[in-house]
This record gives structure tokens, sequence and C-alpha cells, in this order.
């Protein structure tokens, strides 16, 4: 429940946040005032103020709508492209789901961050370069996944009944295969989401992700970190915020887990009851 307020929290402010921004023109970064640099934290500007004079709460609540957006759009292509792959691969098999396979363990060879980075480097910077980058390191262990799922379930009895009665490949692929084979893939894909958040974090603080004005979340860290001496708070918030949403999805993920398991629910359920003496 917690995880899931925190959540919930997170896509509403990333929804709304150009329409509730008090300082648009600081949010946007398409204006400055030095003579408000460094400001700290104070009632006009609760998150203080960054090096140019911008409000800090502005651009971190605009920062949470490039970070849904990164998010929401690297687990959706990754998830799109490695279910395509896992469940080709897994009900054809012969050759060419193994060379699928090895195709896809050729990228599971590369550390996902370390592959992201080469290919935000190589494409460019930007919010559409950021989730290709991201996306293309991830869609392997989402095809993995739908591999394994598959070729346990493509053997059941059931499936092997609707062969026998004359049903057709693509009718067993999307009426029997694919609902009995995503649950595993929609979990880990919620899992996901806050290391998606917090992977277009890193890039942006490295300096192949997002570009400047935009205040993603690790854009404004890497931009406080040279001033963190004398202004905290310029790092200190995002980062806050990002270390939050990064529990509230990991905790909501878990969660998620634990109902899709009916042992590990049947346990919790059990657990709680227990604890309040049924």
């Amino acid at each position: 429940m917690t995880g899931f307020i925190i959540v919930i929290n997170f896509l509403i402010i990333g929804a709304v946040a150009p329409y509730i921004l008090t300082k648009p023109e600081d949010a946007w970064g398409i204006s400055y005032d030095l003579n408000k640099a460094f400001l700290p934290p104070s009632l006009e500007h609760p998150f203080g103020t960054d090096a140019f004079g911008r409000d800090m709460l502005n651009r971190v609540i605009l920062g949470a709508r490039y970070s849904l957006i990164i998010a929401v759009g690297v687990v959706s292509l990754s998830f799109l492209i490695g279910v395509l792959v896992g469940v080709t691969a897994g009900f054809l098999g012969g050759a060419f789901g193994t060379a699928l396979m090895r195709i896809t363990d050729m990228f599971l060879a590369f550390p996902p961050l370390l592959l992201a980075i080469a290919l935000a480097a190589t494409l460019g910077r930007g919010v559409m370069t950021t989730i290709i980058a991201l996306a293309i390191s991830w869609w392997p262990w989402y095809a993995r996944l739908l591999y394994v799922s598959v070729n346990s379930v493509k053997t059941a009895p059931y499936i092997e009944a609707a062969k026998v009665v004359g049903v057709g490949r693509i009718s067993i692929i999307f009426r029997y295969i694919l609902p009995n084979s995503l649950v595993p893939a929609i979990t880990q894909a919620t899992l996901d989401l806050g290391s998606a958040v917090l992977e277009a974090a890193s890039l942006s603080f490295l300096g192949v992700g997002v570009p400047p004005p935009i205040p993603e979340w690790g854009r404004l860290i890497s931009e406080g970190w040279v001033h963190i001496t004398k202004a905290y708070w310029i790092s200190f918030y995002p980062g806050l915020l990002l270390l939050i949403t990064v529990v509230g999805f990991n905790l909501l993920g878990d969660g998620v887990k634990e109902y899709m398991n009916p042992r590990l629910r049947d346990l919790a359920v059990r657990g709680v009851r227990r604890s309040r003496g049924y």
C-alpha cells in the first residue's frame, strides 16, 4: 500500500506537472535571474534556487513528468520487443527459435547501463534517444522471460487439445499462450518502472541522457553536484524524490508479485490473520 500511494502520487504529479507550475519560466529554463542564484530553501522558494536563480520546486515538479515519460516509454517499448521475440522463439522453437535466443544472449552479455550509455552517446542526447537506448538494452530480459514461460505453457494438455480440434496457431498464441505467459513479464515490468527512472537519471547525470535545460531529475542532480558544498539543495531534493519514487515502485512490484503468486498470497493472508488474532 505504501508503494501504491507513492507511485500514484508520482503518476499524478507527472501527468499534471505543466498545469500546476507557479513559475513556468523557471521550470522550463527559459529565463533566469542571477540575483536570485543559490538562494536557500525559504517560503518563497521551498526547494531553493539553482545557479541561474531558477526556482527548484517548479523544476523538480516538471522533472517528474520527464521521468514518468521516460519510464513508461522504456518499459513499454522493451516489453513489446521482448514479448514479440520471446513468444516467437518459444512457440516456433527449432533452429529459428534458437537463433533468436542466441541474438538475445548477445545483448545480455553486455551490462545494461554500459550498453545504454554507448547507445545514448551514439544516438545523441534527448528524451526519445534516452528511451530508445534504454529499451534496446532492456528488451532481452523480457524476451528470455517470455521464452521460458511459453516453453512451459505450450506443452500443457489444453494446448495439445486445441491443436487436435484444429485451432490455428495465431489463435492458440493469443487465446491460450499469451494470457498464461504474461504474468511474470507484467510483474517484472512493474518492478522495472522504478529502475527505468533510476537509469534515465543515471544517463542524464553522466551527460549522455536528457540535455539542458530540460529539468529531468538526473540532470538536476548533475547540475547541483558542482555546487554541492555551497548549495546542497540543488541536488538534494531531486535526489530525495528519485529515491522515494524508486523505493515506491519496488514496494509496489513486490506487492504485485505477491498478489500474482497464490502461494505467497496465502502465506501473507495467514500472517495478517495471525497478527490480528484470528
